[in-house]
Order: structure tokens, then C-alpha cells, then sequence
């Protein structure tokens, strides 16, 4: 551990669980490193990922948005084209761009949006997208017959947040720069939505613990009691 990670945790109780709005001015406190921090939440589950009705997936649109330059890619006719460019995406196609990700290994993006017409050509591309997460599908809102207003909304702060093979969820609610106050707003908004996404086949403790940290720092315990246990 560095010196400034190990004065940050100074700042912090490691066996205090901190309300929202003290965990967001926690996780700020000590020492910053030289650039803007990402903020991360994490949250760990009490479902399992590996039954098909306890998955948990969505998409929520942060409203302070996430700070960082999302690179989105967007799959679309050519009637539909124009409509994504205006909206903002980086990289505008169709099969020749599919082709480029297979041939070229292109894959210089951090979202892939597409046409519900366009998915007979992404689907070819599931051994290269799927793995690293970067597959479009309707429940995230990245398969949308409106790609312009898809793409507004991830250009806006629309994160996708689903758990991981620990059945814990990972998501970025903004940079350190934003202040307690807007990641607080960021992480109403998430885990209000990781709440009301709980399985209906569920029964037991659906949140089982939460933390926050940014890129240099120590985690920071959160009370979510008020999201549902």
C-alpha cells in the first residue's frame, strides 16, 4: 500500500457502516492521487447468478452521468444512420463495420448500440462482444428501434449494471471531482434501481452488503437497509 492509501484509511473506520451521504464524504476524505478518481459501487447479492430467474440486469441513466467520454458504436441502416451521428456516436455501420471487428479486431469502443434490424449482423459478432461485455441487448437498452435517443442517453450518464459470476454488481457512479452531494444523487438512483430489480422468485436477504471506493482509496461500508435487505 502507498503512503496516500494508507492515510486515506486513516479517515476512515474500516468496521463503521456509513449512511449514504457520510459514505460519499468518507470516500472522498484523504489523500487524492494526481488525476480524477473514478467512484465505484459495489454490490454484493444474495441471489445466484447461475439460475436463469435470479439474473439481475438493467440500465439507468445517472443524473450527474458518469464523467467519463463514452465511446459508443452503433449498428444501424442506412435510413437510421444519420439519426445516431446527430445524436453523438463515435462509429456509425453496418456489416462493414461488423467486418471490421472480426478482421481487424476494432474494438476501440466502450458501448454497442443496434437496431433490432441489425441484430442478425451483431450476432455473428457474440464470440468477440460477448466476452468482454460489450454485447447490445434490449434489457440494458442497447438494442433500440430509436438509436439516436439510445445514443443521447448513453452520452448522458445511462450506465448497465448486472452481476458477475460472484453475484456482485460493479458500477461506476462519477468522479471524485463531482462531490458528495452529486454521488450521492448518482448512487439514489442506482441502487434504487438494483432494488426494484430484485427476481420475484427470490425469497431470502437480497442486498447483502455494499461499498464504495475510488480508484486509489480504501472501501467504504454502506448502509442500504433502506433499499430492501
Amino acid at each position: 500500500m502507498g503512503k496516500k492509501y494508507e492515510q486515506s484509511l486513516k479517515a476512515i473506520d474500516p468496521k463503521k457502516m456509513y449512511e449514504a451521504k457520510e459514505a460519499m464524504e468518507a470516500v472522498l476524505s484523504g489523500e487524492k492521487a494526481n488525476f480524477d478518481e473514478t467512484v465505484e459501487l459495489h454490490v454484493r447479492l444474495g441471489v445466484d447468478s447461475r439460475h436463469a430467474d435470479q439474473q439481475v440486469r438493467g440500465s439507468v441513466v445517472l443524473p450527474n452521468g458518469t464523467g467519463k467520454d463514452v465511446r459508443v458504436l452503433v449498428f444501424a441502416k442506412e435510413d437510421k444512420q444519420d439519426e445516431a451521428k446527430k445524436a453523438g456516436a463515435d462509429f456509425v455501420g453496418g456489416e462493414e463495420l461488423a467486418q471490421r471487428i472480426q478482421d481487424e479486431n476494432f474494438l476501440d469502443f466502450d458501448v454497442v448500440i443496434a437496431s433490432p434490424d441489425m441484430m442478425r449482423v451483431v450476432g455473428k459478432l457474440g464470440k468477440v462482444l460477448g466476452p468482454k461485455g460489450l454485447m447490445p441487448s434490449p434489457k440494458s437498452g442497447t438494442v433500440s428501434p430509436d438509436v439516436g435517443e439510445a445514443v443521447k442517453q448513453v452520452k448522458s450518464g445511462r450506465i448497465e449494471y448486472k452481476l458477475d459470476k460472484t453475484n456482485i454488481i460493479h458500477c461506476s457512479i462519477g468522479k471524485v471531482s463531482f462531490g458528495a452531494e452529486k454521488l450521492f444523487d448518482n448512487f439514489d438512483v442506482l441502487m434504487s434501481a438494483i432494488a426494484s430489480a430484485r427476481p420475484a422468485s427470490f425469497k431470502g436477504q437480497y442486498i447483502k452488503s455494499c461499498f464504495t471506493a475510488r480508484t486509489m482509496g480504501p472501501g467504504v461500508r454502506v448502509n442500504v437497509s433502506k433499499y430492501g435487505e
